[in-house]
This record gives structure tokens, C-alpha cells and sequence, in this order.
């Protein structure tokens, strides 16, 4: 008889079990390093977002803290007898004559009889000092404005000198040596009788917000700059968002695909990374030496602006123009629309919050720039507030700029607050970029 002999399958040996479980021990070490890598990548990244949160956290604090002493001003009352004989000696109210009358004077004397004691010429004129320039320009304002309060007495609040609001504020300290100072211990004393006797007031500095810049910080505001870059980003705007916008529609709707096209979009992509005082020099060359334009205006700036800003815009444009799904062009085509009617009907009206993010993200890149406009002039000293885009004029950026130049120590606290309402306004322009994208965003 034949035995028959039945194969069955090999049971695994021990070397095969011990490559298994080594190779598994080995996945399992491999997989807890993955975990442990990333887990290190992660931890890598919170670091880097805290410590970048952390500078931001003491740039923006120093800015605060810098910069809130200049929202507060210190003022003294005082009260002034607007007398006559000073005034209009002629009794005829002649505005010529009241205009140009000795309110120095008036002012002065007044306040040189709170102190008899003080008699001495040098005396009185470091007395004089706490005063600050703009209460003669005050009262001559209030006279002239209303001449019936000639030969009246009147309470009259007016800015004292910007050392003395640092001192009252805390910012210069009695405990320095006088030599170390610029302010005597006389003034001082004299100050603080002012103080006792409730003549010092600390207010809302209104000045910072309704006057022009000044040589002396107590008397500098923000309006003269904040309307320069009001008419600035207008022309800005006027210029840059429907060329930029009619070039992207080309480009990506109407324009062939060919080099020249080609060549066109690569130097756009191009412009976008130059650097602004390129611009500025461009401006400078072209707008004021050659076409005669206005130096330090509105206008120019706004044109030279533009010019940087328009890139951004049209890369910006086409890529919401590339949002819009094929097939609502394809659609409009076969109801029989044509080309432009589908692009202006269609496509624009759905691009469109893509567009307006585009121009309000590039318009506050030009809010912030100061390299081109100080190469066309806008670095001017400008006391009167502009009036029109032909105005000499200067914007918050380059109103930045000089204020931090300036050797007046009270002129730190005036640059901090201007580059705060400066982030504001860019923090305001971010802001309704992302509102406008949240309110008009489509998904298909």
C-alpha cells in the first residue's frame, strides 16, 4: 500500500518571529519619533508666534505708553483785561487795527501782576516762559472775532509751554539737578504757586486734532497732515483702481496668450517688488521736472502713489478674476450674451470683493509710505491745513518722520500719538478688507 502524504503550510520558525517583532519594534520606534518630531515642530512654532506676539506686544506698548501724554495738555487760566488803550486806542474798531494791536502786551502784563515780587528784567522774562506762544495768537483770535469785548475782562485758558507740561505731567522730575534741566527751580516755584492757587488745568489736548504742525509742540496738531493724506489717498484711489482694474480684465479676459502678453505680466509682477523711492525718483523726474507740476502737492503725490500701488491691484484683480468658476461664463455665452456683456454682467460683479480687498490692502501700502513723498517735496514744514489736491501739503507718514527728527523732547510724545492714529487708520483699512471679503465671499 501507497502512503499518501498530506503538505500542509510551513508554521513560521522562530527567525521569521523575531524578524517580525524587530520589524515591528522598529515601526513602532519610527512612528514615536514622527510623534515626538512633530510634537517639537508644533512647540517650535507656538515659541516663534509667542515671542513674535511678544515684540509686537512691547513695540506697541512703548508706542502707548510714549504716546498718551500727548492726548492730554496742561492749560492755565487766565484773566485778561482787554484793555482799550492797548486794543483800539482810536475807538474806531478798525479790524486793521485790532488785528495788528500789542496782545503780547496784554497778555504779559497780566500775568507778570499775579508774581509783584518778581522785578527783576531776567526774572520776568523766565516768567514769562510758562506761557506758551499761543496765548497771544488766542486772545488776538477772540478779539478780532468778536470786538465787543474790547474793554472787558475775560477768563481766557491757554497752553502753557511744552516743558512745563512735561513737568506737570510727570515727565520732568524736580529730583534732577537744575543743571541737568531745562527748566530753573524759580520756574518751578513759580508753577507750583500757580498750581496752588488752581489756575493749572490738565484737559483733552483738542489742539492735537485741530491744528496744523508748529515749531512749538504745545501749539502741533495732525489736521494739516491728516488732510494731505485724505486728498493724497484720494487721487491715489482715483487713479489706481480703474486703471488697475480695466488692465486686469484685459489681461485675464480679452488680452491673447502670446509673448508680448506675456512680457506684460512678468514686468507687472515685477513692479510689485520694486522699491517705493523708485517710484519717488520716477515721480520726481517725470511729474515735477518735466510736466511742471506742483511740488509738495496732493496731486502729485496721489500720481506717484498710484503708480506703486496699481501693480498690487491689478495681481490682485485677476486672481478674483480667476475665482470665478468657468462655467458661469460658459453659461452666460450659450443664453447668447456676448464677451463684454458676460465680463461686466458676470465675472466683474462676482470678482468684485476680491477686487476691493486687493485695492484696500495696496491703498493702505500707500498710506504708510514716506520714501517717495519725501522725494517730491512733501517733507515741507506746513503750517495752514490744505485746501485742495494743489495745496503744498504733507501726509502722517512724513509728519512722523520730521516730528521724530526734532530735538524737542516734547515732540516724542506728539510722534508716538501721530503713529498711532497712523496704525489706526491701517488697522481700520485691514479691517474692512476682511468685512468686505466675510460680507461678498462666494463658494461653488
Amino acid at each position: 500500500m501507497t502512503d499518501i502524504v498530506m503538505n500542509s503550510s510551513p508554521r513560521p520558525t522562530d527567525h521569521n518571529q523575531d524578524r517580525a517583532a524587530k520589524a515591528s519594534d522598529a515601526v513602532k520606534r519610527g512612528l514615536k519619533k514622527r510623534y515626538a518630531a512633530e510634537r517639537r515642530f508644533k512647540a517650535y512654532g507656538i515659541t516663534a508666534i509667542a515671542i513674535a506676539m511678544g515684540f509686537i506686544a512691547i513695540l506697541f506698548g512703548t508706542i502707548i505708553s510714549n504716546g498718551l501724554p500727548a492726548f492730554s495738555e496742561t492749560v492755565i487760566k487766565l484773566e485778561i483785561d482787554v484793555s482799550e488803550e492797548i486794543i483800539d486806542p482810536t475807538k474806531e474798531r478798525d479790524p486793521a487795527v485790532i488785528r495788528a494791536a500789542n496782545y503780547r502786551k496784554l497778555v504779559f502784563d497780566d500775568f507778570r501782576a499775579l508774581f509783584p515780587d518778581v522785578t527783576a528784567r531776567r526774572d520776568k522774562r523766565d516768567l514769562t516762559k510758562i506761557l506758551s506762544s499761543g496765548a497771544t495768537f488766542e486772545i488776538q483770535r477772540l478779539v478780532t472775532e468778536d470786538p465787543g469785548l474790547i474793554g472787558k475782562t475775560i477768563i481766557l485758558e491757554v497752553p502753557v509751554a511744552a516743558d512745563f507740561d512735561l513737568y506737570n505731567k510727570g515727565v520732568i522730575s524736580r529730583d534732577v539737578g537744575e543743571d541737568d534741566r531745562r527748566l530753573k527751580d524759580k520756574q518751578l516755584d513759580w508753577f507750583d504757586a500757580l498750581v496752588e492757587k488752581g489756575m493749572i488745568e490738565t484737559r483733552f489736548n483738542t489742539t492735537f486734532f485741530t491744528h496744523a504742525d508748529s515749531r512749538d509742540p504745545e501749539l502741533s496738531g495732525i489736521l494739516g497732515a491728516a488732510a494731505g493724506t485724505f486728498f493724497t489717498m484720494l487721487v491715489t484711489l482715483m487713479l489706481s483702481f480703474p486703471i488697475a482694474v480695466a488692465a486686469a480684465v484685459y489681461l485675464e479676459e480679452f488680452a491673447p496668450k502670446n509673448k508680448l502678453t506675456q512680457i506684460i505680466e512678468v514686468n507687472i509682477n515685477n513692479l510689485a517688488a520694486v522699491p517705493s523711492i523708485v517710484f519717488g525718483l520716477l515721480g520726481l523726474a517725470m511729474f515735477i521736472s518735466f510736466f511742471g507740476l506742483p511740488r509738495s502737492a496732493p496731486l502729485v503725490g496721489g500720481m506717484v502713489l498710484a503708480l506703486m500701488t496699481m501693480p498690487t491691484i491689478i495681481i490682485a484683480s485677476r486672481a478674483a478674476l480667476k475665482a470665478v468658476p468657468p462655467s458661469i461664463r460658459e453659461a452666460a455665452l450659450g443664453l447668447g450674451a456676448s464677451k463684454m456683456q458676460v465680463v461686466g454682467q458676470h465675472v466683474l460683479p462676482l470678482a468684485m470683493p476680491g477686487i476691493l480687498t486687493g485695492t484696500i490692502i495696496g491703498m493702505a501700502q500707500a498710506l504708510g509710505e514716506t520714501a517717495p513723498l519725501l522725494m517730491i517735496g512733501m517733507v515741507a514744514f506746513i503750517v495752514d491745513v490744505p485746501g485742495s489736491i494743489t495745496d503744498p501739503a504733507t501726509v502722517l507718514p512724513v509728519q512722523v518722520f520730521l516730528w521724530a527728527d526734532s530735538p524737542e523732547r516734547a515732540f516724542v510724545a506728539r510722534t508716538s500719538a501721530a503713529i498711532m492714529v497712523l496704525l489706526g487708520f491701517l488697522v481700520f483699512m485691514n479691517a474692512l478688507a476682511v468685512l468686505l471679503r466675510k460680507k461678498f465671499e462666494r463658494r461653488w
